[in-house]
């Protein structure tokens, strides 16, 4: 500020090179030596187990209940960002929250995701919609946002978490079913689209798995076999994918052995499915 003969007082004009300076610091995000992880579902069951799994990496952590996230990032440096990815633009949003945060996205895992069972004639179709738009819509969005900047890098893993319901059908999971199988589709395809970019596609494929998942959907797990598995294991399996650069695995590994059946013996397939639900 100078003063004038008159003592009032003007400012000098910004150097607009120094403006554009100030301005490109205020939006660089912090850099990161770690790779960093963005992992939706993190409030509850695999997410969260997943988060901690890959504690050592510079995490973000999405989901709709902040207390719960903060409880999952408990003892880390992870930055929340919860986010409602049923909402219109919540997967536009929570993209552009991470890359803002960190600059870039070296694994994404997205875990988010929703039940419902019973027979498909009661099912209503608000219901229908919600399932498949959290499973299925919201996840391709979020990912569409999230590729351009891997490819830009050179690099990067997508995890999809699937479930073995998508990959035989579940009598009264019609719908979570057909999600889920739209899902190992789109690994598929996607995973051949990025031949090339260093971004790699990995669909996990658990089955039952001891989380609130079976509450929230309006029914426990009731069937004998297969009997759940920990969250703890599902997210050692996705921590194993990721450093082994896997395309598919199955948790336990033996749930590879019904979708075998079911191709190479439908009608076996689907006597025994009727047998044994």
């Amino acid at each position: 500020m100078t003063t004038t003969g008159s003592g009032s007082t003007y400012d000098p004009p910004a150097d607009p090179a120094a403006s554009a300076a100030a301005a490109a610091v205020e939006q660089t995000p912090p850099r990161t030596d770690r790779r960093v992880a963005l992992v939706t579902g993190a409030s509850s069951g695999i997410g969260a187990a997943t988060a901690r799994r890959f504690g050592g990496w510079h995490l973000l952590l999405s989901g709709r209940d902040r207390r719960r996230l903060e409880e999952t990032a408990s003892g880390t440096s992870a930055v929340l960002l919860p986010a409602d990815l049923a909402a219109p633009d919540g997967a536009k949003m929570l993209a552009e929250a991470a890359l803002r945060e960190t600059g870039r996205i070296d694994l994404l895992v997205a875990g988010a995701g929703i039940g419902w069972a019973g027979p498909f004639l009661t099912m209503p179709h608000t219901d229908i919609d919600r399932v498949l738009f959290l499973d299925l819509n919201a996840t391709l969005h979020l990912v569409r946002e999230v590729l351009p900047a891997m490819v830009a890098a050179g690099g990067g893993r997508v995890v999809l978490v699937g479930s073995v319901a998508g990959a035989v059908g579940v009598r009264e999971e019609a719908v979570y079913s057909a999600a889920k199988a739209g899902l190992a589709a789109f690994a598929e395809a996607l995973r051949q689209e990025l031949r090339g970019t260093g971004v790699g596609v990995t669909l996990v494929v658990p089955g039952p798995v001891e989380t609130a998942f079976f509450a929230r959907r309006g029914r426990p797990y009731h069937r004998s076999h297969p009997r759940p598995t920990s969250p703890g294991r599902v997210a050692a399996a996705v921590w194993d994918a990721v450093g082994e650069a896997r395309d598919d695995t199955y948790v336990p590994s033996w749930l590879t052995l019904p979708s075998r059946v079911r191709a190479l013996t439908p009608r076996l397939y689907r006597r025994l499915l009727h047998r044994f639900g």
